[in-house]
């Protein structure tokens, strides 16, 4: 799209040729005022855009309950899309596929270590530097961040809190992983050191309080990008004291694939004891009602931000979008607690949007990638999306038709890196090394061999799962690697995965998938949203 700039009551320069060209001018100058309604809605300048990103929140297990302001705020007054999925179900390899718009077999982060490139030098001299921010910069958009970023982001050997990332303008980055208090920030590259104070350390307030400066701030000739990325509902837990008595009789669901045995799976969905000891449940039950509690704050956020834009009158050109990085799963398939599988709990993400050109109360049905979030803030923006180099796809013809044409995709891809540890885990020694994220009671979560790919599809004809291990399972088929194993779900009939059906499939869909499979694990840029493929 071109980046069109047109004011209101903008005149264009007399032409010769007459009423024909008169005509022409007219047309376009029409034209261009309705593509300017993307960038420009009520207002004379672009729209504005506020990325809100939770950590771990799922979909699937009820992760939305606790969000009533965010879904009147923003799903009631915009779009919720249904089927919306991480690439990848862990917190660094999808961050890094939110910021560049990029599969993670094109972005190289794996995981959440440096050697597996999370907010490496390699990731800051490449990915990192092409991310949508810096666009959005050149376009003299004011931008602010504030929250976690990448997990290994401060670290001595990351470049310390020194390092801020090119395109912010305002930069408060948590140093590691998820914290509410005893944290380091990055304040614009310095070190600023919090304790336990809940009114002055508290680290979703503190993010809302930064940005609501930011907005006090910031230049009203300029258009602003806020990305708001708050610890919940991520471990330690640790909800705001008005909320820790919250949700006291609320437990995990026991429905769908709780407390079941991972028959016909990989070998590591068949290691956790079934059923289950009451030592896990209760485990379990407890980190799923203080995730819960944590996610009250958030839903606060999203109130006090909505009712600040409405305050300085950019709520009509402000574009809100609501997310996660990856879902959640709190005993599924006997697993206790954790991300990084394969199935739906894991992979469906919230998404919710309201914006200019957004009607009320849309329940969409398309499916949505996180890598297509960067796209469509581009596009929202004004930038040409053929110049940028994104895997993903602007889903603002979804939501907003009347300013985009576009279509829905039919399949994609997710995968994953397992991660283990070269000696056992003193924990479960049983299972020896190439383990990790292991339990007292000897579950572990992952492994080096819980290395997957799967292509999903998702269409009016099929709605599928085709997964391949990086492992040497027993399992092949004859048009696959030596070392295979294959998991393949039939989503209509059975859509929380309890049985494994790829000896049951018609070979010729299982070879179909497996292409589809290979065609996108190898993709770049354009060839990722090339479906002409059966």
């Amino acid at each position: 799209m071109a980046d069109l700039r047109i004011r209101a009551g903008a005149t264009r320069s007399p032409q010769r040729g007459g009423g024909h060209s008169a005509a022409l001018s007219l047309v376009t100058l029409l034209s261009a005022l309705l593509t300017c309604g993307v960038r420009c809605a009520e207002s004379d300048k672009p729209s504005n855009i506020i990325l809100v990103l939770v950590d771990d929140q799922d979909v699937q297990i009820g992760g939305m309950t606790p969000m009533k302001k965010a879904k009147a705020y923003i799903g009631d007054e915009g779009a919720t899309f249904v089927n919306s999925f991480t690439v990848t179900p862990l917190c660094c390899p999808s961050r890094s596929s939110i910021l560049t718009g990029r599969y993670p077999h094109n972005h190289e982060v794996r995981n959440n270590s440096l050697n597996g490139n999370c907010s490496s030098l390699q990731w800051q001299k490449g990915p990192e530097a092409e991310a949508f921010p810096t666009y959005l910069n050149k376009l003299k958009y004011q931008t602010f961040f504030s929250g976690k970023y990448l997990n290994q982001y401060g670290s001595k050997a990351a470049g310390s809190v020194g390092h801020i990332p090119p395109g912010w303008d305002q930069w408060h980055a948590l140093v590691g992983n998820s914290q509410y208090y005893n944290y380091t920030l990055s304040a614009n590259g310095k070190e600023e050191k919090h304790g336990d104070s809940y009114e002055d350390d508290y680290l979703t307030d503190l993010i809302l309080n930064r940005s609501l400066h930011f907005l006090d701030d910031r230049s009203p000739q300029h258009p602003f990008f806020l990305m708001l990325s708050p610890p919940a509902c991520h471990s330690p837990w640790t909800a705001a004291p008005q909320y820790q008595k919250e949700f006291k009789d609320v437990q995990a669901p026991r429905d769908g694939s709780f407390n079941k045995p991972g028959k016909d799976k990989h070998w590591l969905l068949r290691q956790p004891p079934n059923p289950m000891p009451n030592s896990s449940i209760t485990f379990l039950d407890n980190a799923y009602r203080k995730r819960w509690q944590t996610l009250l704050s958030v839903d606060d956020m999203v109130e006090k931000l909505v009712k600040k834009l409405d305050s300085i009158k950019e709520l009509n050109n402000t574009y809100i979008f609501y997310t996660s990085d990856n879902g959640y799963h709190t005993g599924q398939f006997s697993l206790p607690i954790d991300k990084r599988q394969l199935y739906e709990f894991d992979i469906r993400i919230p998404l919710m949007v309201r914006g200019p050109g957004i009607k009320a109360k849309q329940v969409l049905q398309a499916p949505v990638l996180n890598i297509d979030l960067a796209p469509t803030i581009l596009d929202i923006a004004g930038v040409n999306l053929s110049s940028v180099n994104v895997d993903g796809q602007s889903f603002l013809a979804q939501m907003a038709p009347s300013l985009r044409n576009g279509t829905a995709r039919p399949y994609f891809l997710v995968e994953y890196t397992g991660e283990g540890q070269p000696t056992s885990d003193p924990t479960c020694p049983k299972l020896g090394p190439g383990v990790s994220q292991c339990f007292p009671d000897c579950v572990c979560e992952d492994a080096y061999n819980n290395t997957y790919a799967c292509v999903r599809t998702l269409d009016s004809k099929m709605n599928m799962q085709y997964c391949e291990f990086a492992d040497s399972e027993c399992f092949v088929l004859f048009f696959l690697p030596p070392k295979s194993y294959v998991e393949v779900y039939n989503l209509t009939s059975d859509p929380h995965q309890l049985e494994n059906i790829v000896k049951k499939v018609d070979p010729s869909i299982l070879q179909i998938m497996n292409q589809r499979l290979i065609k996108l694990q190898s993709c770049v840029s354009d060839s990722c949203r090339d479906y002409k493929q059966k």
